[in-house]
């Protein structure tokens, strides 16, 4: 996907999801090998990946479904880096969209279920999904949220700075916008739409924030 107004990589989206998902398959088929040199073959013809392999695969499909809704639905000011290190850390940005509206910080989840947000009397929101308890997703988001704000700053330049979820199989609310820790949960099309909108940032001030970012945050 060819990168807009940037000098700078887009990135390929997924491929940080892919690399684990083939270092995974690798492991597997050389111990199986080990294990069972007459018949590793079979068995691994036979069988099938596990869970954990399959979700790193289902995980890269989902980054890459993505990133083509938001190429194809987003206006042309609008600059889309994907998968990009966080440097001396092994986690990854799936995207970073800048826009007229500022900088989204965006993290592709492909869950299936009903997502909920537990809003307790006492204490932080929680993100809930299928049932099961992902606040860590919003704890990481939050890092990432705060590594481009402080790539910014450390450059003195000025531009809003917000963090989404966007999710591909999950059930989000048919009315309203579920929010967590200020992190908007959408699916792409209405992901594509909040890039859209008009904001302070000018066609220069994208180029510009879009340049420092695709350099802080290199692709994989």
């Amino acid at each position: 996907m060819p990168p807009r107004h940037t000098t700078q990589p887009s990135g390929t989206a997924g491929a940080s999801a892919r690399a684990e998902h083939e270092r995974r398959r690798r492991n597997r088929v050389a111990h199986t090998r080990a294990r069972h040199p007459r018949l590793g073959g079979l068995l691994l013809a036979l069988g099938e990946a596990p869970q954990h392999e399959r979700n790193w695969e289902r995980g890269a499909e989902g980054e890459e479904e993505v990133a083509r809704s938001l190429a194809r639905r987003c206006r042309e000011d609008v600059v889309l880096l994907h998968d990009r290190r966080l440097p001396g850390r092994r986690a990854n940005i799936d995207h970073i969209a800048v826009a007229p509206s500022g900088v989204w910080v965006i993290d592709t989840k492909r869950y299936r279920g009903k997502v909920r947000v537990r809003k307790p009397l006492f204490g932080q929101p929680s993100l809930e999904i299928a049932g099961r308890d992902k606040t860590a997703l919003v704890q990481s988001l939050t890092k990432q949220v705060a590594a481009v704000r402080e790539a910014l700053s450390a450059q003195r330049m000025a531009a809003p700075v917000q963090g989404a979820f966007c999710f591909v199989d999950a059930d989000l609310p048919l009315l309203g916008t579920l929010s967590v820790n200020g992190f908007l949960a959408l699916y792409q099309r209405r992901l594509a739409k909040r890039l859209n909108a008009p904001g302070p940032l000018t066609a220069a001030e994208i180029r510009a924030v879009a340049e420092l970012l695709a350099e802080r945050f290199p692709a994989r």
